[in-house]
């Protein structure tokens, strides 16, 4: 291990590093930008790799996969789409996609980077990396030019949708559906790790990422946390509850009580909150499972969220493999009950998900693990040059269609700035 005060390096370190790293076939960042969270963020790590050998495209191969590392100081990095729900529950999709990532898969860094409060630490092999990180260039790009997103789910449609899972709910289909849309391009050409740079530097987030997966991208400005294990504690830390920031601190200071007394937004946390708890004592001690913090709101950037925190202890023969069979896909992006849910979400949705609406994470070797809520991102397939995003909210029967398609566009408006893109409303094949 290297380790270097951060005072001795240059301030453009990080860009510098990402660049370097987008250069391998297996790269991951995890970022926390450095902003205060309850619990706390990501810890900032970046992790490279040339090649993953053997690496697990599924849960049960996850598990024997973990246990074949040896003595390896390496965390386990990688990603789980929303497909893998079709592992943990008796479900499937015959909606398109674009993007055809592979379920799930995770390596192990050749090299890894880890920053603490006064230095870097480079971990595993460690010759010549700070020189070429250094060395690496940082030539000026324009910015990303893509005038049209089209969306697989046009605003009638849409809708239409959310009258129909009211029906459901009216029905006693489900109590909440998170109904998502697509906006797609193809034939995009951009830098990734320079896009990635001026989405987080427009939404800092503290569950941010960026992934590269051969010639798969994901660049992630999420602001949720889905479930973290320090010792034998978890915690999870579902959002739901999305109001605009004000542009002035009166204005502010109005929407975050509008957010804190809106009765729909408290009780769509609430559902999430039994169903996070209910997935959480699946592999917990009896009666630890507990809520220590309930409606609790945090500003973003461009917006409220309304978060909640769910914690438990752990049964000591679980391991992440377990709790993933448990809690996955997260609640916040199902809706509840979430088998009828994610049943539902297929026969309305146009698409499948791919990462979003997954998680990326790390799993250290001494079992700790933390993941986030794939949010707030952007997809990109280098290869084909397509480029995905998409957004979703909470439908409850009390729901406004209306507003929760604006509430839609209210997520999207980073992603869609720092694009230079405007939303088709026409549709696409």
């Amino acid at each position: 291990m290297l380790s270097v005060p951060l005072v001795h390096l240059p301030p453009d370190f990080r860009t510098r590093a990402l660049r370097w790293a987008a250069g391998f076939a297996h790269c991951a960042l995890f970022e926390s930008n450095e902003l205060a969270y309850p619990q706390g963020p990501f810890r900032r790590v970046l992790a490279v790799a040339e090649v993953a050998p053997d690496a697990p495209r599924t849960l049960a191969e996850l598990r024997i996969w973990l246990a074949d590392s040896g003595e390896s100081t390496a965390p386990a990095c990688g990603f789980l789409t929303y497909e893998v729900k079709d592992e943990v529950e008796a479900l499937s999709s015959s909606n398109p996609s674009g993007l055809a990532w592979p379920n799930l898969h995770f390596f192990r860094p050749q090299t890894w980077l880890i920053w603490q409060a006064d230095k870097l630490e480079i971990h595993g092999a460690t010759a010549g990396v700070r020189a070429a990180i250094e060395a690496t260039p940082l030539p000026p790009l324009p910015p990303p030019n893509v005038p049209t997103l089209w969306a697989r789910l046009p605003r009638t449609d849409y809708l239409r949708a959310v009258e129909a899972v009211q029906e459901d709910i009216l029905n006693g289909e489900v109590y909440e559906l998170n109904l998502c849309q697509e906006f797609t391009a193809d034939e995009v050409r951009l830098d990734p790790a320079d896009v990635f740079e001026r989405l987080n530097a427009a939404s800092p987030a503290p569950f941010a990422g960026f992934l590269r997966h051969e010639n798969h991208f994901l660049l992630c400005a999420s602001p949720e946390r889905f479930v973290r294990r320090t010792g034998s504690e978890l915690l999870s830390q579902p959002i739901k509850g999305t109001i605009r920031r004000g542009a002035t601190p009166a204005e502010d200071e109005q929407q975050r009580q509008t957010l804190l007394q809106d009765e729909k937004e408290r009780a769509e946390n609430l559902m999430i909150v039994d169903l996070v708890r209910n997935d959480l004592a699946r592999v917990a001690q009896t009666g630890t499972v507990q809520v220590p913090e309930l409606f609790g709101l945090y500003p973003f950037r461009h917006v409220w969220q309304m978060i909640s925190s769910v914690t438990a202890q752990a049964r000591p023969e679980t391991d992440v493999v377990d709790l993933l069979r448990a809690a996955f896909p997260m609640g916040s992006m199902t809706g509840a009950p979430k088998i009828r849910a994610m049943q539902l979400i297929e026969q309305y949705e146009r698409s499948r998900r791919g990462l979003y609406s997954g998680s990326i994470g790390l799993i250290w070797p001494s079992g700790d693990f933390d993941f986030n809520v794939v949010i707030r991102s952007l997809q990109y397939r280098a290869d084909t040059g397509h480029l995905s995003f998409q957004v979703g909210s909470a439908i409850t029967y009390d729901s406004v269609p209306e507003r929760e398609y604006d509430e839609c566009l209210l997520k999207a408006k980073a992603i869609l700035n720092v694009l230079g893109a405007v939303v088709s409303d026409s549709g696409s094949d």
